[in-house]
């Protein structure tokens, strides 16, 4: 008689185990990009990305903006984000505006942080 559907937070999957290069790449705050970036080092986006990004760890930066997907171990995120999120650690600073579905491990969302969507803790 009563049962609950499975309503799974629709996430994009985490990027596979492995080793993580030691390359950082910064999005300079000029730049805009429409299309995918995949990495398997660190990514901070200073300016405007409309895509999917795959990292190993990602950082929006305070005046940054992204607008897709989102697979990575770490996700840091200062500025804007609309889309989905699959990540092992979030972290969601005091400035972040989000909106988002968000699949995490481990969560932190910091004072005056706006975040809007639906979170679903990621099974071990």
């Amino acid at each position: 008689m009563f049962s609950k559907a499975a309503d799974p937070v629709a996430t994009p999957p985490r990027p596979a185990p492995g080793p993580a290069s030691n390359s950082r790449s910064v999005l300079a705050a000029d730049l805009r990009i429409s299309g995918d970036i995949r990495s398997t080092g660190s990514i901070e986006i200073l300016g405007e990305v409309d895509g999917t990004v795959e990292a190993y760890n990602l950082i929006v930066g305070g005046e940054g903006r992204m607008t897709g997907d989102i697979a990575a171990a770490t996700v840091e995120i200062k500025g804007r984000h609309t889309g989905r999120i699959g990540c092992d650690e979030l972290t969601l600073r005091a400035a972040a505006q989000v909106t988002a579905d968000i699949g995490y491990s481990t969560l932190i969302i910091e004072s005056g942080a706006q975040v809007e969507g639906r979170f679903a803790r990621n099974k071990a």
